[in-house]
């Protein structure tokens, strides 16, 4: 309490045009030293430290401590002093040019640059706010003050400056994917028609239909899109078994109906979104069955092969039977022109066939040799009919033709 009298007798000095610091060069109104034509206080005049004034430094004198006017306590008369054109300010001083109260330098008229560059800085910032150049694949929404006012096409386009219009460009043609599950590492178990699960992973292919639905009627649309996919997929598997599940025929069924399903939804909610295609990536069975599952693949392939092979050898002799009707047919229609010579004929195509595969031949007629060694007779007519060499000329035949 006491430092606060003092603090308060203090302001009330200073108030009366007292100095409420100690002594002063224009009096001694509290009874302190005097410190008469003194310098600043830092010996610079020539006189020696013990004639400097004691006491706190009067903060209302000029600068140095000397003699001469008292300062204003006035906030705006001791800044105004504190300019370049302030008195006693020594070159490079704080108020110097590079010092903290540096001025720039005034128009030939005498007036301040400070408007014409603000003025600029205005027009640069009302050019780049206010002009747009929208490419040929993008659209933009316009919001006047935060509240959707229109849409841009493609081409250079105007609005009034930042904040008053805001403008959003976006690629609406360009097409985005969305692999569902994010993560290859992670499985998506789907239940099928025949109470069976199945891993699957897609992905879905979409664009910008509407920008203004696309961006004000939905908060999240890519997670949107991920829901309704998910929940079109397991709708369109649970229709289907697991056979036609792992097939291509029924892979493509799959995919045309989630994307019709998906389709239809987004178009209730007006989420302004064109789905372009679902592509099955991967369908395959659990982990934990997967061995078992390859073992019945297997064996249905197995399967597989040797119905084929049965198909196969069954269309090889229905073939022959048919080939063989139809050549009875055929030998029919001779028969019924010259029934004895065909009945002759086919009598004797049946006894060459039968016995061109035998090596022996009983014939029970008289006057005909019981046995008949056909192989032996056989043998001996190649050896007959099998040329000879010719004859090489002897050499002694020649010289007794020569003498």
């Amino acid at each position: 309490m006491k430092i606060l009298d003092g603090f308060h007798s203090r302001i009330a000095l200073a108030m009366a045009g007292k100095n409420p610091w100690g002594s002063s060069s224009g009096g001694d109104d509290d009874g302190g030293d005097r410190s008469g034509a003194s310098g600043d206080g830092d010996g610079s005049d020539g006189k020696p430290s013990e004639d400097r004034p004691k006491g706190p430094r009067n903060p209302w004198l000029p600068q140095g401590g000397r003699d001469g006017e008292r300062r204003s306590a006035s906030i705006e008369d001791i800044f105004k002093n504190r300019g370049p054109e302030g008195p006693r300010r020594r070159p490079g001083g704080p108020g110097g040019p590079g010092g903290p109260n540096f001025r720039m330098p005034e128009r030939p008229g005498g007036k301040s640059w400070v408007p014409v560059i603000v003025a600029v800085v205005v027009l640069i910032w009302i050019g780049v706010t206010s002009t747009h150049l929208i490419g040929p694949q993008q659209k933009a929404v316009v919001q006047t003050f935060g509240a959707y006012t229109r849409t841009l096409d493609s081409g250079l386009k105007f609005t009034a400056p930042f904040p008053i219009e805001t403008v959003d460009v976006v690629d609406v043609e360009g097409v985005r994917a969305v692999q569902i599950p994010g993560s290859q590492a992670r499985a998506k178990l789907i239940l099928t028609g025949d109470q069976n699960l199945v891993d699957l992973s897609y992905i879905v292919r979409w664009n910008i239909k509407n920008l203004e639905q696309f961006k004000f009627r939905l908060a999240e649309p890519e997670e949107t899109v991920n829901e309704v996919a998910e929940a079109a997929m397991r709708a369109t598997v649970a229709e289907k078994t697991l056979d036609e599940t792992f097939s291509g025929q029924g892979r493509a069924e799959i995919e045309l109906a989630v994307r019709e399903r998906m389709q239809r939804v987004l178009d209730r909610y007006r989420a302004g979104i064109n789905v372009l295609g679902v592509e099955i990536d991967k369908a395959d069975p659990p982990s934990e069955v997967v061995d078992a599952f390859r073992d019945v693949s297997v064996a249905e392939q197995n399967a597989d092969a040797a119905r084929n092979q049965a198909r196969g050898y069954a269309q090889q002799v229905i073939a022959n039977a048919q080939g063989e009707a139809e050549a009875f047919d055929k030998v029919y229609e001779e028969y019924r022109l010259a029934p004895e010579v065909t009945r002759r004929r086919l009598y004797y195509e049946t006894m060459e066939r039968v016995l061109s595969q035998t090596d022996k031949t009983i014939v029970e007629t008289d006057n005909v040799t019981p046995y008949l060694p056909l192989p032996e007779v056989n043998r001996r007519r190649s050896t007959t009919v099998t040329p000879a060499q010719p004859a090489q000329p002897s050499t002694n035949s020649n010289a007794s033709g020569s003498q």
